[in-house]
């Protein structure tokens, strides 16, 4: 009999002993399949209205799940088992399935294991919906414990390592991967419905492109040459767009060789959706579109109830704002970004603002950062907190956005937006850049290596075949799904995130 007390691999060495002894009865602990006609959730919409002590005796119900609590009661035994669609109570009698196979269920079965059960339903005098069990077959013996079954599973680490565990006895967890597939599965739905088609583009790439951010690097034994992890399949869609595919998206991965933190894995899943003869404006609408419709698929049909840390907000799902980059940077910062952006602002400036201008570089040298790079340190301490409400950032500096076409009223501004709910950048979206002059001269204008993006001749052609006027939107699916389901770390919405080799 196993205790709480037990140390683990002690509980394992009592269960693989077990296991020995099923196995020389002549019983296999891991049968191949499982033939079962109700899912646990099925039973309990079926028979929901069984009287206390009412018996379904008309019908024999099949079901299966894990072993997640259990109390001997002499000649009987209650349990709780679970699957993925709920938990349900059986009821196990010794005058009812017999001598042999109750003493069976008694010595070798233990919480975690994984079994099939057949019987008749009813309801105990309390109410409870019971499974009284005429037979059970084991389908997966357990080796190891599960987490003390009370409190679940709190460890951090041990929740992102282990999510299989989490998934067991954290029933939250589950629900908020319910949610994200279906958020997914919504933004699918609606692109085909409005004619998008889907498509495929290579994930290993010659140059990274798209995004300006530090790739991984890999390397082909058989073409003897270095590639790369794509950071953004932008490139390769609009080389679609010149094809004559007119209504596109990708909904994949993108990898970025840079820090982990709460807002960012390395490995992470957007959606790049491109129409061609639209604009931004055509985009914001269809950003507009995708969020309320998401929201309405995990039930926030006006609001969304979102803790970050210790401030809980309520958000409008309805409700949008826009204000352009220049109107955010004179509010909150009192500065224009046009003085940010030609080096106008001073060092004493920074410190007052409390933002360190140097850092250190691979060689342990002090170095100033780039101007990019301050302008985004100042925007995430005095803009970004202020975007609570779904709000569109518009009309970017040209310096800040080498993929975008000009405003055709100021040359000195792109058509680009950036969309914020809860402080968070949830997408971003240009009027595409389809002049390849211009472009390739906005490559050659990136000198910093922290600015810069890689030269893509293979899309310069490309676009030199002409490439129609189009609107470019893509959504980080993570940030969305982790605002929507009321999470504050990314990790929280990815079933195995990044995690450091123990």
């Amino acid at each position: 009999m196993e205790t709480k007390q037990q140390p683990i691999q002690q509980i394992i060495s009592i269960r693989k002993e077990k296991l020995e002894q099923i196995i020389k009865q002549g019983f296999n602990p891991y049968p191949n399949f499982f033939r079962y006609n109700y899912d646990i959730c099925k039973i309990r919409e079926k028979y929901s209205a069984l009287k206390h002590e009412e018996v379904a005796s008309d019908e024999v119900v099949i079901t299966k799940g894990r072993l997640m609590l259990r109390r001997e009661m002499g000649k009987s035994i209650f349990c709780n088992i679970q699957d993925f669609t709920g938990n349900i109570q059986i009821y196990i009698r010794k005058d009812v399935v017999g001598d042999d196979k109750f003493q069976f269920f008694k010595d070798f079965i233990d919480i975690g294991d994984i079994i099939g059960v057949e019987g008749e339903v009813f309801k105990t005098k309390t109410g409870e919906l019971t499974i009284n069990v005429r037979s059970f077959t084991l389908l997966a013996k357990s080796l190891r414990p599960l987490p003390e079954k009370w409190h679940g599973l709190k460890d951090i680490e041990t929740r992102y390592r282990q999510r299989y565990l989490d998934l067991i006895v954290n029933p939250e967890v589950k629900e908020t991967f319910i949610k994200r597939s279906k958020i997914i599965s919504t933004i699918r739905q609606l692109l085909n419905e409005k004619g998008f088609i889907e498509v495929e583009t290579p994930m290993i790439q010659h140059l990274p492109g798209g995004a300006i951010a530090r790739p991984f690097k890999t390397y082909h034994n058989a073409l003897n040459e270095e590639f790369y992890f794509r950071i953004a399949p932008e490139l390769y869609l609009k080389m679609l767009l010149v094809g004559g595919m007119e209504k596109i998206y990708e909904l994949g991965k993108s990898f970025r060789n840079e820090g982990i933190d709460r807002y960012h894995n390395p490995e992470f899943t957007m959606v790049e959706i491109y129409q061609a003869y639209a604009d931004y404006n055509d985009m914001i609408e269809l950003m507009k579109e995708i969020f309320i419709k998401c929201c309405e698929t995990v039930g926030n049909t006006e609001k969304i109830i979102f803790k970050d840390g210790e401030k809980t907000y309520e958000i409008s799902t309805v409700n949008f704002h826009k204000f352009t980059l220049s109107e955010l940077f004179n509010k909150y910062v009192g500065i224009s970004i046009e003085d940010f952006l030609f080096d106008r602002v001073d060092d004493n400036t920074y410190k007052k603002l409390g933002i360190d201008v140097y850092e250190e570089d691979s060689a342990n040298l002090k170095k100033k950062k780039p101007v990019k790079t301050l302008i985004d340190n100042v925007f995430e301490k005095y803009i970004q907190p202020n975007l609570v409400e779904p709000t569109f950032i518009v009309d970017y500096p040209k310096e800040l956005s080498p993929l975008a076409k000009y405003s055709p009223t100021d040359k000195k501004i792109t058509e680009r937006f950036e969309f914020y709910v809860a402080g968070k950048e949830i997408a971003n979206a240009y009027s595409e850049l389809n002049d390849p002059v211009e472009q390739y001269e906005r490559f050659l204008k990136q000198t910093t290596e922290e600015e810069k993006m890689a030269l893509n001749l293979e899309f310069i052609t490309a676009l030199e075949y002409g490439m129609p006027p189009a609107g470019g939107l893509g959504i980080g699916i993570d940030r969305l799904c982790m605002i929507l389901t009321n999470n504050d770390s990314i990790r929280d919405v990815i079933l195995f995130p990044l995690m450091k080799t123990l």
